[in-house]
């Protein structure tokens, strides 16, 4: 990539967090576009990035670390991210926190951002309601890419989605969208193993690594700030089950293990797809059509997943079974869960998400 790409890839992520009403993060992201220069290795790297700034997600990194550096009390960080900073004062206290942090911020480019978000249960659990509707049975849940694992809290947080309640309703979260569209039919999924796998997870009780994730919220959203922090709080009280590994490897090894019959398996994940590259792409896609080849009624397969469509500025929510009727997008999902959308639940797809 070339420096004019890297830099028009900072303005498509102002147009990203505009579409996705974070106005303060989308003027962030627009004045780094002008902004960075090569006095900082922090600037240098970026602005000399070999890989694909978007897929990649070049600008949520570095928004990532000055977000931490406004947290921390920096008081230019936190002039950067004041809704009443003009774009020359932005700009200017941006390069500001670049000058005196650039190598505190410069480790925050080594990896994509584990936002982790727990809104994202929402579109997550209007999939396992439909799977539970079609193919019964005690769910085991696989979930690749889990970051924290705080997505695997999915059994013990509360739904509100569109006026029908799923979950225990007494625990500190209860995860109620913007409702768009019809109400689900009810259903309340069961879970018979919850686990999951991330190829660098975050222990969430690491105060550190919490300080992290937190970062990773964006500064105008502090109701998200608030569900992580009690979801965090749950974890510490109960922890997951959460394993170090390579999705594709450990995908492959989970659907080769013999399944209780009784039970269904089920494949789940948010905005992790992108970032696995179109080798293990296509190894868990292969891995999930031979599994679903052999899948019956006492031991039936489904795939839940929430990634984006970038053409769109939404997340898309499609569900997959076996035996079944093919793989079906069942709605659509505000990048964070701040809305659900139910669409027509009859839409053929390719077998394997989109990139």
């Amino acid at each position: 990539m070339g420096e004019a790409a890297v830099r028009q890839a900072f303005l498509t992520q102002r147009d990203f967090c505009t579409a996705m009403d974070a106005p303060v993060t989308a003027r962030v992201c627009e004045a780094l576009a002008g902004a960075l220069d090569r006095t900082t290795a922090t600037g240098r790297r970026v602005l000399g990035w070999v890989g694909q700034p978007i897929d990649d997600a070049l600008p949520l990194r570095l928004v990532g670390g000055l977000n931490a550096m406004r947290l921390s009390g920096d008081a230019e960080a936190q002039a950067a991210f004041a809704a009443e900073t003009s774009p020359s004062q932005t700009i200017a206290a941006l390069r500001a926190v670049l000058a005196r942090h650039d190598a505190a911020i410069l480790p925050w480019l080594d990896g994509p951002p584990q936002t982790n978000e727990v809104g994202r249960s929402a579109a997550l659990m209007l999939g396992l309601m439909a799977v539970s509707r079609s193919l019964g049975h005690p769910i085991e849940l696989l979930e690749i890419g889990s970051s924290a694992g705080l997505n695997l809290l999915i059994d013990r947080f509360g739904f509100d989605l569109g006026g029908v309640r799923v979950g225990p309703q007494d625990l500190p979260i209860v995860i109620a969208p913007d409702w768009r569209g019809p109400s689900p039919e009810p259903a309340q999924p069961s879970f018979a193993s919850i686990r999951g796998v991330d190829v660098a997870p975050i222990d969430a009780t690491d105060p550190a690594q919490a300080t992290r994730l937190r970062s990773y919220v964006w500064a105008e959203k502090p109701e998200r700030l608030a569900k992580l922090d009690a979801a965090i709080a749950m974890l510490r009280k109960r922890p997951v089950a959460l394993e170090v590994g390579d999705a594709a490897d450990w995908v492959e090894a989970q659907l080769a293990r013999p399944q209780a019959a009784g039970t269904t398996r089920v494949l789940m994940h948010s905005v992790v797809w992108q970032y696995l590259g179109t080798e293990r792409q296509a190894r868990i896609a292969a891995a999930m059509q031979g599994a679903g080849s052999r899948a019956d009624a006492a031991h039936p397969l489904a795939w839940v997943r929430m990634e984006p469509d970038r053409d769109l500025a939404r997340h898309e929510i499609w569900v997959e079974t076996w035996p079944g009727e093919g793989a079906r997008r069942i709605g659509f999902a505000h990048a964070h869960g701040a809305w659900v959308e139910v669409s027509d639940p009859i839409h053929p797809a390719p077998r394997a998400p989109r990139d």
